[in-house]
């Protein structure tokens, strides 16, 4: 008789490592990491849980597959034993109580396993003999098994036996067991036996359980290695944050502690490098446009005096200039044509140099709009030329002489590139005053219209002494920032240019002033004397932040 092991396949362990993979891509797609230590804590954790599961897994199997194994062969080798010996022993046709006698004596193994014997007896009729009728009978040997015991397979080079022994593993209510079947050759008994495999399955749950609280362990470990290599890697970039936004607020002199050789370190050392030539050239340039604002304002400070002479010459010469020589008088007329120009050059350059230097003081009154820009237009004899459509009584603290100055740039930059009528329109939008001045000229071309508030700038480049210091505009928009408000410039549908004027109704505190000038003179580059702003310790060293 020849032992033949055919058994049931096995799928779960492969099919718990695939839900797993499947679990675990279902929880990458539907976290969304905001945080890197919450990114490193989440990766380290399953790493070490994928890690641990494929492990418990795979050790689970082994030794699941090991105990079977030998518990298996130990009981079928034990069976086909007794089955050899003893119903090896039995007569051709053997009676109920030979068989009955038998199965109990093979019960009797120190594999503790249930027998049942079936033969024919003399009278060819079925007999049975079991060594425990209430736990298995013929009914508990499943179909399959009972047709592959009772086969006969050929005789051949390879196979010398026409039976072999087979064996399932079955469950039964929850319960596993062993079930094996073989039939004595040459004729006799024909054999089964049933093995409870609970003993084995509570050792595997066992195991299941030590494993399971291991992988517990081992993710808890690796939660808190990951903390700890996230406050380590981590520290030094929050630092550099710390570092850059600082530095972006202006705070030169920030500079990182440098401890170790790795990549973070050199990031560091590269920080310090990159904020110590910024303070540099920072410095350099502030020095240098402090010396040029200083320059601006010295030479529009030690004109004055000299023009103020002039222009008192040029007035007396312009009063007579009917009673000189013809050849004369168009001599006199550009002198005091040109002594005016630069005279409002010299007093734009002077309002320049106040708003640079944060100066530059609001002196706020609740006017009517309509009257002061009724009074601008009449001070300056443009009423023919201007269609003013303002209400009367719409109040708003302002500035008058700021607003007066801005109205009359805006107002003779549209008579002079735009022409005549402008139109001048005032609204209340909540808590803003919008002033609309519109010309019917031929609009402004699109690649200069983000530049019309700066400086100096003029449309027509091969026109550079055309008449306008091109600050005007510019001046315009300083002091509509220092009421906390501003001036955008745009094309009309209708034809002509639009510049739009918005203040805010009610002014602006004191607070609020101090921070629009100071916005203002940062906007041209100011810093104080000196070099670049400080901050920080004061010290001069690195700061721990």
């Amino acid at each position: 008789m020849r032992g033949d092991a055919r058994g049931e396949g096995r799928g779960g362990a492969g099919s718990g490592v695939r839900g797993w993979a499947a679990a675990r891509r279902t929880i990458l797609a539907g976290l969304r990491f905001t945080s890197l230590r919450l990114r490193l804590v989440v990766v380290f954790a399953l790493v070490a849980l994928t890690a641990a599961v494929s492990a418990s897994a795979i050790a689970y199997w082994l030794n699941r597959e090991a105990v079977l194994t030998r518990t298996q062969d130990a009981a079928l080798n034990d069976f086909q034993q007794e089955m050899r010996n003893r119903a090896g022993a039995l007569p051709p046709h053997p009676t109920q109580s030979e068989l009955q006698h038998t199965a109990g004596q093979m019960a009797r193994s120190s594999q503790h396993y249930s027998v049942l014997l079936t033969a024919e007896n003399a009278a060819g009729q079925p007999v049975v003999g079991n060594s425990d009728l209430s736990t298995f009978t013929r009914d508990d040997v499943p179909v399959a098994l009972r047709r592959a015991v009772n086969k006969e397979q050929p005789i051949t080079s390879t196979n010398k036996s026409a039976s072999h022994m087979y064996w399932q593993r079955v469950t039964d209510h929850g319960t596993p067991y062993l079930v094996g079947g073989a039939k004595v050759i040459g004729g006799g008994p024909t054999g089964y036996m049933l093995k409870s495999l609970e003993p084995e399955a509570d050792d595997m749950n066992s195991l299941a359980w030590s494993l399971g609280i291991a992988t517990g362990l081992a993710l808890i470990g690796s939660a808190l290695l990951a903390q700890a290599a996230a406050t380590t890697v981590l520290k030094p970039v929050h630092r550099l944050g710390i570092g850059a936004r600082r530095l972006g607020e202006g705070k030169l002199d920030t500079r990182l502690r440098v401890s170790g050789t790795d990549e973070l370190a050199d990031l560091s050392r590269t920080f310090n490098s990159a904020a110590a030539s910024l303070e540099k050239r920072v410095a350099d340039m502030s020095a240098r446009e402090e010396a040029s604002r200083r320059f601006v304002a010295d030479m529009s400070h030690e004109l004055r005096t000299p023009l103020t002479a002039i222009t008192a010459v040029s007035e007396v010469l312009e009063e007579e200039a009917d009673t000189l020589d013809p050849m004369i008088q168009p001599a006199v007329r550009l002198v005091v044509s040109e002594t005016r120009r630069l005279n409002d050059l010299v007093e734009n350059l002077m309002e320049v140099t106040r708003f640079d230097a944060g100066t530059a003081r609001l002196v706020q009154d609740d006017v009517d709009i309509a009257d002061q820009i009724t009074a601008c237009v009449d001070a300056r004899a443009w009423l023919d030329a201007v269609e003013l459509d303002a209400e009367r009584g719409i109040m708003a603290r302002v500035d008058p002489r700021r607003l007066d100055v801005i109205m009359a740039n805006l107002i003779g930059n549209a008579l002079k590139h735009g022409g005549s009528p402008v139109r001048v329109s005032v609204r209340v939008e909540g808590a803003w005053l919008a002033i609309r001045v519109q010309d019917h000229g031929p609009g402004i071309p699109q690649e200069v219209l983000p530049h019309v508030f700066d400086r100096f700038y003029k449309a027509s480049a091969s026109r550079p002494r055309s008449e306008g210091s091109g600050l005007g505009l510019s001046i315009a928009m300083e002091n509509a920032h220092i009421h906390g408000g501003e001036i955008t410039a745009a094309n009309s549908s209708e034809g002509g240019a639009v510049f739009t004027l918005r203040l805010p109704r009610d002014g602006v505190d004191e607070e609020t002033e101090q921070q629009e000038r100071g916005a203002g003179a940062a906007s041209h580059g100011r810093r104080p004397a000196g070099g670049a702003e400080r901050a920080g310790n004061g010290d001069g060293d690195p700061e721990d932040v």
